[in-house]
């Protein structure tokens, strides 16, 4: 059966809480994004032997590191160089702390993806060649203020990539953001091969609005009964995390897309235990051992 997890900064910039919380309810990982009010790609060598400890303090091991990797313009040379070096720095944070999986994406949406998706891909040959010499796993997340916000997109850029080192970050919210296609099964189904780890948040489409809104887990457009069962039948082992970005008090859409930080994380452990709550409710339902 898949493990539980969670990012820490949806929950608290005080990594030993996020960590007490995240144990509460049955998790053996950990996803790091922003912690101690510090973006995880500028955590220094001293702050990452701390949280070692922390961690075998309470016997949890760090599941994916959270990075912003391309979370940057197409087409932008220092941008581009700048993100290789976050590409370069997350890795040797992850292996230092016992994870070979670090998020991306695919650069900030500016406009329709077929004119750009050559350039899109082209854009991967100096990270693909970071991944192999660092044996490391980009695990690419699909998101809506990227290019690439389905996981049709992720699924069609692995297949042109055809790389061990790049696999899907799966997250069925963003989807939905997306307003594309029912994230399970469709979404789903297209990276179900390819997935290396699972983030869990919900979100409603406003029709009057044309824009969506995060949600607590289960009360918003995707069928998390279905999704949860659907990890079980495949027999998926790895972890899913939760993200919850939902809060009493909505997120901005700038904090959404750019989250971390302790702005990001108020509210967060309130909004975390009852998407943690409603999670495990749902496991259980459908057969699962939370």
């Amino acid at each position: 059966m898949f493990k539980l997890a969670a990012i820490t900064d949806e929950i608290s910039q005080d990594f030993a809480l996020a960590l007490d919380v995240c144990k509460e309810y049955g998790c053996e990982g950990a996803e790091i994004r922003s912690v101690w009010d510090t973006r995880v790609q500028a955590l220094t060598d001293q702050q990452i032997r701390d949280m070692q400890k922390v961690l075998d303090e309470r016997g949890m091991r760090v599941c994916c590191v959270a990075s912003p990797f391309f979370k940057c313009d197409l087409g932008d040379a220092p941008q581009y160089r700048e993100h290789l070096d976050i590409l370069r720095r997350c890795i040797a944070i992850g292996q230092a702390l016992g994870t070979k999986i670090v998020r991306g994406f695919t650069f900030w949406r500016k406009g329709p993806l077929e004119p750009v998706w050559s350039r899109i891909v082209d854009g991967f040959a100096e990270p693909l060649k970071i991944l192999q010499e660092m044996d490391a796993i980009l695990g690419i997340e699909n998101e809506h203020s990227c290019y690439l916000g389905t996981g049709g997109e992720v699924a069609r850029l692995l297949g042109e990539l055809k790389d061990p080192h790049v696999a899907a970050v799966w997250d069925p919210a963003n989807q939905v953001f997306a307003h594309a296609e029912p994230p399970y099964p469709d979404g789903y189904q297209a990276v179900r091969d390819r997935m290396v780890h699972f983030h869990t948040k919900d979100a409603v489409w406003n029709q009057a609005e044309g824009k969506s809104h995060c949600t607590p887990i289960g009360e918003g457009d995707i069928d998390y009964r279905g999704q949860m069962r659907a990890l079980l039948d495949d027999k998926y082992e790895g972890y899913v995390s939760l993200e919850t970005h939902w809060r009493p008090e909505a997120l901005t859409e700038s904090q959404i897309s750019r989250p971390g930080g302790a702005a990001f994380s108020s509210m967060g452990e309130y909004a975390s235990r009852v998407c943690f709550e409603n999670l495990l409710k749902i496991i259980k339902e459908v057969g699962g051992n939370a």
